[in-house]
């Protein structure tokens, strides 16, 4: 296991899912990749205005802190950490990322919604769990 991919949205569950991939890094010698992924609704007319450049910058902005939260307090040491933050639907660009990054594990944090309601959310867990082709640890 050489790669660990851990998304995450700043919550307490994806703190605990980053502990646990820590954990699992430091046995196996993997490299860890911390994941925000910043929703952004496509946009089709293809010109780039001034809003569209601020807006670019309170997303970065948003995925720093996300990532700056996640990692608060949480001991690092002895782990090769990648951070990144990636715009579009995180489900989809968690799944891309598993392929593009050939990601042995993904840690998630589950929020715990049970299988009702998570269906009517749309769980981005579930919907990874079920669509990735390597291991999914969801981590409460």
């Amino acid at each position: 296991m050489k790669k660990i991919l851990v998304a995450t949205d700043a919550s307490e569950y994806s703190r605990q899912a980053l502990k646990s991939a820590l954990d699992l890094a430091r046995k196996f010698h993997s490299e860890v990749e911390l994941l925000f992924v910043m929703y952004k609704p496509l946009m089709f007319d293809g010109s780039l205005i001034e809003e569209d450049v601020i807006a670019q910058k309170q997303t970065e902005r948003r995925g720093e802190l996300a990532l700056q939260a996640t990692l608060e307090g949480i001991d690092i040491t002895d782990v090769t950490l990648i951070q990144k933050i990636l715009p579009g639907k995180p489900a989809n660009i968690i799944l891309q990322e598993i392929e593009k990054e050939n990601i042995d594990l993904v840690v998630m944090g589950s929020h715990g919604y049970g299988a009702i309601a998570g269906s009517i959310l749309g769980s981005v867990s579930q919907r990874v769990l079920y669509g990735a082709k390597c291991s999914v640890l969801i981590a409460r």
